[in-house]
């Protein structure tokens, strides 16, 4: 089978394979649903706690096996002097890590299969692939069915490139909110453990803000200050006057329009 061969015939002549790939696929499908489920449910397990409300020991189940039981007195004594508790949860069904295993693993599985294949393929037989690529003139074969068309035409795309971004796309809708949930908790118990010293940061920071904002305040102030006075000082040698400029004034000192012209006649 050579290059020019496109992916509609390569499923025409293979279809034995790829029905085994399907299987393949559906079986591990299978799997990753069935583990998802067993890791969802009602858990229930027990906890022995010493005088001082510290766990020392959790075992799996509502009951402590015979075994467990003799490890435990052997390491921490009987198991009459500690406090025991048994903790049941509702563990929801986890859809996200589902979702992306399902997706991920076998886009990655066919990816690293293609991969490799492409690479010994390349490695041993890299020259006569080039010559045969070059030389080859034949057009691709009629598809004859939607899937063989629509086979066709995922051919002409990079599929590393696509399976690329359905991995990353993948990774990301997994583990972000996972890593945003873990900051989050990390973030919140930090705050609670060190609240005096975050307390204390907090107050700082706001003492701060308000100095910063009653500075601004008085530069403000002084600004709209020098303001009024340069408009005071512009108004009074705008009437020509050099005594400081009052808000009333009496009727003999505003100047009149005779006055005016008996100054000027008198110039």
């Amino acid at each position: 089978m050579t290059t020019s061969h496109t992916m509609a015939s390569l499923f025409r002549e293979n279809k034995t394979l790829f029905i085994l790939i399907a299987v393949g696929i559906f079986l591990i499908e299978l799997e990753i649903f069935a583990v998802a489920a067993i890791n969802s449910g009602r858990k229930s397990w027990m906890e022995v706690k010493d005088q001082h409300g510290n766990i020392i020991h959790v075992s799996e189940g509502n009951n402590l096996s015979s075994f467990n039981k003799y490890y435990f007195e052997k390491t921490f004594g009987p198991l009459d002097q500690y406090q025991v508790n048994w903790v049941s949860k509702d563990e929801p069904f986890p859809f996200r890590a589902w979702f992306a295993a399902a997706i991920g693993i076998p886009v990655g599985a066919i990816l690293l299969f293609g991969f490799i294949t492409r690479a010994f393929a390349a490695i041993i037989y890299g020259d006569r692939i080039a010559v045969g690529a070059a030389s080859s003139g034949a057009s691709e074969p009629i598809a004859r069915n939607r899937l063989e068309t629509l086979m066709a035409g995922i051919s002409r795309l990079n599929i590393f490139a696509i399976g690329f971004l359905v991995l990353l796309a993948m990774f990301t809708y997994w583990v972000v909110p996972n890593l945003i949930l873990y900051i989050g908790q990390v973030g919140m118990d930090t705050i609670m453990r060190y609240k005096w010293f975050f307390l204390t940061v907090a107050l700082t920071l706001l003492g701060i803000a308000v100095w910063i904002i009653y500075l601004r305040y008085l530069l403000a102030k002084k600004a709209i200050d020098s303001q009024t006075e340069v408009e005071k000082f512009r108004l009074q040698l705008a009437a020509g006057n050099s005594e400081p400029l009052r808000l009333e004034y009496s009727q003999s000192a505003l100047p009149t329009k005779g006055n005016g012209n008996a100054d000027c006649n008198h110039t």
